[in-house]
């Protein structure tokens, strides 16, 4: 993934928003157990003074940082924003009544349940157009597929999106809008809704769920192609990892998916060819029946698959 001053260029003009999600963190009761899933799944795990660092193989960009702690929570987003935006942010969130703490990097918050946020001068990381999707079909002159005893294990590109639990949808909604500047490209009802970033990204940089909160949903992590999901989706089945949901194709946001259910009982999805939103485009979110939002085709939902376990 390109990072530097091409990258930072993308830019709606006028408008105070965070340009990507910089990096999650996670507290598990075993980093052994953590560092040996992520590696199954395709992530470059590092250990980290104490602590493991997610990254993707070839990219020096921190995706996530796994901490010991128990039990499992989601316990911070960090976002990351222009160098001339933070000043405006402070302000800004000072404005919305919110006790903020920070430097001149970086300011820190928390949403209305409580979850820490983070806003820090960072690199984008925010694809620039839509992700290209390889099509890895038939060949005309020679076998296509590798020999399975020859086919090579997949490596994520880069994270595409966080699924959260958030409590009172609405008042989530309203919340992170005005607090970071997202935008709503669709929803579900009071069930789920997605957002994205006003500077172009992926249909949906955060998904809010409904219920109770806070907790982590799924991480989400950008393939290249199908044949990579679903080679993913049986290297985890093979080693253990087989209560999962997938392969399929969602409604918003366009991309498909299979989810793997991780061991503290969130998921970890593997996604390809997702929606794109320019930072020119208006994007019109709607609001969209269960039936007719969730997926185009697939299998059935396995049960648990909505549970917060980290509220339970």
């Amino acid at each position: 993934m390109t990072q530097g001053n091409a990258q930072q260029e993308i830019r709606r003009d006028g408008v105070l928003g965070i340009h990507s999600l910089d990096h999650f963190i996670m507290d598990v009761p075993d980093l052994a157990e953590a560092k040996s899933y992520f590696q199954l799944f395709g992530l470059d795990v590092r250990d980290e003074a104490g602590a493991l660092g997610l990254y993707c193989f070839g990219d020096d960009h921190r995706w996530a940082v796994i901490r010991q702690g128990t039990p499992k929570r989601l316990a911070g987003l960090v976002f990351g924003c222009f160098a001339d935006d933070l000043p405006r942010f402070k302000d800004h969130l000072e404005s919305m009544g919110l006790a903020i703490e920070g430097d001149d990097q970086s300011v820190r918050f928390k949403d209305p349940v409580g979850f820490p946020l983070e806003i820090r001068i960072a690199p984008r990381t925010a694809n620039n157009d839509l992700a290209p999707l390889l099509p890895e079909g038939g060949s005309s002159e020679k076998r296509a597929a590798p020999l399975r005893s020859e086919a090579k294990p997949v490596h994520p590109a880069r994270l595409s999106h966080l699924a959260m639990f958030t409590g009172d949808l609405d008042a989530s909604l309203d919340f992170y809008q005005k607090a970071l500047g997202l935008r709503l490209s669709d929803r579900s009802l009071d069930i789920v809704a997605f957002l994205h970033a006003p500077h172009g990204s992926d249909h949906h940089t955060v998904a809010l769920l409904g219920g109770t909160g806070p907790g982590l949903h799924h991480s989400s992590w950008e393939m290249r192609s199908l044949n990579e999901v679903g080679s993913g989706a049986m290297h985890m089945a093979q080693n253990g990892f087989d209560y999962s949901w997938g392969m399929g194709r969602h409604v918003l946001g366009s991309n498909y998916f299979h989810y793997v259910r991780d061991p503290w009982g969130s998921w970890t999805e593997y996604s390809a060819g997702m929606d794109y939103i320019p930072a020119s485009m208006d994007w019109q979110g709607q609001d969209h029946h269960p039936e007719d939002s969730f997926y185009l085709w697939g299998p059935d939902v396995p049960a648990g698959f909505t549970d917060n376990l980290e509220q339970g």
